[in-house]
């Protein structure tokens, strides 16, 4: 993967399920030669149904098909379901799959939380959207907000050759038998530039949080986040405290409504630390929130899995698209709009008396051990993840891939252009900022730089 701004791209909003579905479904059914998918949940539903009959459908007609679920967020689908794709063709592969140890299922770190497709090399879908019915409308109240990204462009090489080694990791071979991943470059499709950016346990430890980082510290006017799952650590907070001080209005769309009650406790903690500096909270309350969206300044944008919390932030495999391209920012920002102006509620401010009890208690205790948790439980020995193919015999998972060496599912890059740049970006440090609306690749390296980036990025190299 490649750390510079990629142009000559064109993405499209994908909002909910009622537009991400019937697009991809469409374009699997065009589909020439390869179909890449991967995606943290696959319910057998209306929707999981409807997947599974288009990738059938794709691989009867010659199709090469792949599909990569979570073992953890996909599990006990039937020996029916899968194999009917099998038997198609299909090939259906499992990340990291668990037996449930006296019923519960303990696998829960860790996981392949990506949501990515990739067709015939010319076109991918980036997002937060699952497989599964409660991304539709008529599922009732508990119906998602969410979002993706429909790709066309140069970047789209970049996310192919991605899921290419995602699906085949590379294993400790002699360089002459390791297998090539041959990705392609597709023509420009229009005036956006893109960037691909994930996070895994190998290398890219904190890149989508630093770019997030970076972006804030460059803002001058408006900066507007929509996630779900809300509790980064501290320099983001101190970030969008200090944009917040130095007048750029800063927003933060959280959930209201949430499919966990752990997740608005946990954000609550927060909200009179960020209020006090100015940061503005407005609570989605029309149902469950499970966006990863940010604008920039009406130039900068990011669509993706990546929630702002420990799990995404620490431990799990994330994907997102940065975008510089003010076309798209209009779109998402009227978007963010529409859902502040329409459905959501901005919480009571709590009493002055009770602050600095509550900063003290969140300071000491809470803060430190919620975020820092999943680092701790990522440092104790633990089982390398694997990808298994997913075989319909008793619902027996048969192992095809272990783990030698790397941790499957972890793409190795070559070189890790993508962390070498954050630390050639380091190095080009203390520029003066352009005055210029969109900021320059420059200023997005060097905002990378500040306090100590270069120790972070050799370490994740």
């Amino acid at each position: 993967m490649s750390v510079h701004w990629i142009p000559g791209n064109d993405f499209k909003l994908l909002e909910n399920g009622e537009a991400f579905f019937p697009r991809v479904f469409e374009a699997i059914g065009q589909a020439r030669g390869e179909v890449l998918v991967e995606t943290f949940i696959l319910f057998d539903d209306k929707v999981g149904q409807g997947l599974r009959e288009v990738l059938i459908a794709a691989a009867e007609r010659g199709v090469r098909v792949n599909l990569l679920v979570d073992g953890y967020g996909s599990e006990g689908l039937s020996d029916e379901f899968i194999g009917g794709m099998t038997d198609a063709g299909v090939v259906v592969q499992a990340f990291d799959p668990r037996a449930r140890l006296f019923g519960k299922r303990i696998n829960v770190f860790r996981r392949m939380h990506r949501k990515i497709v990739v067709i015939d090399g010319e076109t991918a879908f980036v997002g937060g959207i699952n497989y599964s019915a409660d991304h539709l409308g008529d599922f009732g109240p508990q119906a998602k907000q969410d979002y993706a990204v429909e790709v066309h462009g140069p970047i789209v090489g970049e996310i192919h050759r991605f899921a290419l080694r995602a699906l085949d990791p590379p294993r400790r071979r002699r360089w002459w038998s390791r297998r090539s991943h041959a990705a392609t470059n597709p023509p420009e499709a229009g005036a956006a530039e893109g960037m691909f950016v994930v996070r895994d346990n190998h290398r890219h430890h904190t890149d989508i949080e630093r770019h997030y980082r970076a972006a804030i510290r460059l803002a001058r006017q408006d900066v507007v986040i929509a996630n779900a799952y809300f509790f980064p650590g501290y320099r983001l907070l101190r970030e969008m405290r200090n944009a917040a001080k130095r007048g750029v209005r800063v927003r933060l769309i959280l959930q209201g409504e949430a499919d966990m009650p752990i997740v608005p406790v946990a954000a609550r903690m927060l909200y009179d630390y960020l209020t006090a500096a100015g940061v503005q909270i407005y609570e989605y309350c029309e149902r469950p929130l499970h966006g990863k969206v940010a604008s920039v300044d009406d130039t900068w944008a990011t669509v993706g899995s990546s929630n702002l919390d420990p799990l995404s932030l620490a431990l799990n495999l994330e994907a997102n698209v940065m975008i510089r391209d003010p076309a798209f920012a209009a779109v998402l920002n009227e978007r963010l709009e529409w859902l502040i102006e329409n459905h959501c509620r901005q919480p009571e401010a709590a009493p002055p008396g009770s602050r600095k009890l509550r900063r003290l208690f969140f300071g000491v205790f809470i803060y430190h051990f919620v975020r820092l948790y999943p680092s701790w439980i990522g440092w104790l020995p633990a089982h390398r993840p694997r990808l298994q193919a997913w075989r319909p015999r008793s619902n027996v998972i048969a192992t095809e891939s272990e783990s030698s060496g790397k941790v499957e599912g972890e793409v190795e890059d070559q070189p890790d252009s993508q962390s070498a740049g954050l630390d050639r970006a380091d190095a080009e440090a203390r520029q003066p900022q352009r005055s210029e609306a969109v900021p320059h690749s420059t200023e997005v390296r060097d905002a990378m730089r500040h306090d100590g980036e270069v120790r972070d990025a050799r370490k994740t190299a």
